[in-house]
């Protein structure tokens, strides 16, 4: 089989399997496979129903399966034409990720491995949610400040934490004893929580207290908290316009990729035209020329 045929024969196979996976019906019905293997792993977490319903359950975790097989596959059959750009979909990785693990033997043998995949196949769902992959997408996107975040935290806290350790670990051992108590005291007070009693102790100790707390509070609830929540928005802000940008590429791609024999045939047309004009002009006799104009041909002797 020449490779031209090999060629041909995967642009048509693409073109059918995209065709169906981009249809809406073939994700509605993906969309209910996933809805419908998370109600059957919760209905496992009961002992009286998997004991009656055991083997039901069995059966439609193998249907599942099978089902998830065939749509990771024909999702790979629509790139058969460039089997580069699956891979470089990061859904596409973690679907094939997912149901590849299933069919290892220390993932079929191991009950708490393989209940972990299942719940892992509910995530896809996020796939089918642009809402949700987007806050997905933004957390990721989130991550490197984020660290950021949590360094400046840390460093805020565990000043804090000395500073206390130094001043209240004789008077209030059981908050400030240690510098590990202390930061767990200050990290729980940066959610307000028990404020009204850490102030109020602290004043029993001094009046002086009240800046220590007033500023930590400032800069722990306030200050970084609100950077934190810069920094989410921000991320949202991005992942929405890859949102928006992908959906306003796609279509355009998938119209190129979905007919690439007119465009062939379109190049074709045109190089059969040019032949048969150079055709034409080989085969006129040598003292006659051709001119064409306003749609009609009229022939000169020279």
């Amino acid at each position: 089989m020449s490779e031209r045929t090999v060629a041909h024969l995967r642009h048509g196979l693409a073109h059918r399997s995209r065709r169906i996976a981009d249809s809406s019906a073939f994700s509605s019905a993906v969309f209910c496979l996933i809805a419908a293997n998370a109600v059957v792993l919760g209905m496992e977490t009961y002992s009286g129903v998997v004991h009656q319903w055991h083997g039901v359950l069995k059966a439609a975790e193998h249907f599942f399966l099978a089902a998830f097989t065939a749509e990771i596959l024909l999702r790979a059959a629509a790139h058969a034409d460039r089997p580069g750009d699956f891979f470089r979909d990061p859904w596409n990785v973690f679907d094939l990720l997912v149901v590849a693990v299933a069919f290892m033997p220390f993932a079929r043998e191991n009950a708490t491995v393989l209940r972990l995949l299942r719940l892992a196949r509910v995530l896809r769902a996020a796939r089918f949610l642009p809402q949700l992959r987007i806050v997905i997408v933004a957390v990721g996107k989130s991550l490197p400040g984020t660290l950021s975040f949590a360094l400046v935290g840390a460093l805020l806290l565990y000043v804090y934490a000395m500073v206390g350790w130094v001043f209240f670990a004789d008077e209030d051992p059981e908050h400030y004893g240690s510098l590990g108590r202390a930061a767990l005291t200050l990290f729980l007070l940066i959610t307000l929580d028990g404020l009204g009693d850490a102030v109020r102790g602290g004043l029993e100790i001094s009046r002086w207290t009240v800046f220590y707390f007033g500023s930590f509070v400032l800069l722990g609830s306030f200050v970084l908290v609100n950077l934190l929540i810069g920094v989410v928005i921000n991320s949202l802000e991005e992942a929405r316009e890859l949102e928006e940008e992908r959906g306003r590429g796609v279509p355009g791609r998938r119209r190129r990729a979905d007919n690439p024999a007119e465009a062939l045939r379109a190049q074709l047309v045109a190089a059969r035209q040019a032949l048969d004009d150079v055709e034409s002009g080989l085969a006129a006799p040598s003292g006659s020329c051709t001119c064409q104009g306003n749609g009609e041909t009229a022939r000169t002797g020279v």
